[in-house]
């Protein structure tokens, strides 16, 4: 298995049309290289707009990421 679910959340999950997808992994280092290959992004930055967790846990965008590990994209929680 050489594959990463990737899970998106409110905004993201609206703006993509779809709850998840499940990416090869090749070619992918880090969790900022998920994001530029479901979102058709190739900007060498990443959006400071969108928060990152690997297998459940905060992390940077450049977290490394591998094979079988589960990446979720959501947008910054507000309140007030």
């Amino acid at each position: 298995m050489n594959t990463i679910n990737v899970r998106y959340f409110a905004g993201i999950r609206e703006k993509f049309g779809r709850g998840q997808d499940v990416v090869n992994a090749d070619g992918i280092r880090c969790a900022a290289d998920v994001w530029h290959r479901v979102s058709g992004v190739s900007s060498v930055s990443a959006p400071i707009n969108v928060l990152v967790a690997v297998n459940q846990e905060y992390a940077p965008m450049d977290h490394p990421v591998r094979a079988g590990d589960e990446v979720a994209f959501f947008p910054p929680v507000t309140g007030g």
